[in-house]
């Protein structure tokens, strides 16, 4: 099943952490384009990346880059009227929690990380790293595989996405996208709970489907071959009730 797919990873780490993703997804049949996150709040960078994405089936993002990819798909919907199939890993439509979307992040908590990272750039990401890898007996292991796959990222692009992370609310979005829609998130993730699937049940919207993995907030990077395998079975059974 020969499938365009648009991937973009998360906050922090640069590509290179999708890459076992993007080779898995490319075993299956995809045909794979990886990007970093992006500065959605500048109109000429966003629309950049909606002419981009458009020329693919299924738009892909892991945690940020979830909430991204939900933008991508609703601008290419408003501009083109065409429907790209969004899948989103350990993604939490609203990060920072708020009093319509409670399940998420204390918005104390974020500004303590801001702040945080505004004094101590390199050891806030370190700590951000281990809190990707929380949650599951291989904790410690999967620190040094992060740790061996992660890039310097311009201070500038991270700052822009913790605004992002900060700001973005996609609920509205997921509630009126009309297009297929797949959330799959990990049961022993430190970062995104499990418990958004309420939220997102809630929203009461056609073509959702959510599902759950074992793992931690970074199961797409070290369970890369059954998160592909769980992204081409979501689109076999799409394909197949079309």
């Amino acid at each position: 099943m020969q499938q365009r797919i648009l991937l973009i990873t998360g906050w922090g780490g640069g590509t290179k952490l999708l890459s076992p993703l993007k080779q898995a997804l490319q075993q299956q049949g995809g045909q794979v384009e990886l990007i970093n996150i992006f500065n959605a709040f500048d109109e000429q960078i966003l629309q950049q990346h909606v002419e981009l994405a458009k020329q693919f089936d299924v738009i892909v993002g892991w945690s940020l880059g979830g909430q991204l990819a939900a933008l991508l798909v609703d601008q290419i919907e408003q501009q083109y009227a065409a429907r790209k199939v969004l899948i989103t890993l350990a993604s939490n439509p609203c990060f920072v929690a708020n009093d319509a979307w409670q399940t998420a992040m204390a918005h104390l908590s974020f500004q303590q990380f801001k702040q945080s990272f505004e004094q101590d750039a390199i050891a806030t990401l370190k700590k951000f790293g281990y809190m990707v890898c929380q949650g599951v007996k291989s904790t410690k292991a999967d620190f040094i595989t992060l740790q061996s796959l992660i890039q310097p990222q311009q201070i500038q692009l991270l700052k822009q996405g913790l605004n992002l992370l900060e700001q973005l609310n996609v609920a509205d979005i997921l509630k009126n996208y009309q297009g297929q829609k797949y959330y799959l998130l990990a049961q022993q993730d430190a970062l995104v709970s499990c418990k958004v699937i309420e939220n997102l049940q809630n929203l009461n919207t056609k073509f959702l489907d959510v599902d759950l993995i074992s793992g931690s907030h970074g199961f797409p990077v070290f369970h890369a071959e059954e998160t592909s395998d769980k992204i081409f079975q979501y689109l076999k059974k799409i394909k197949q009730t079309s």
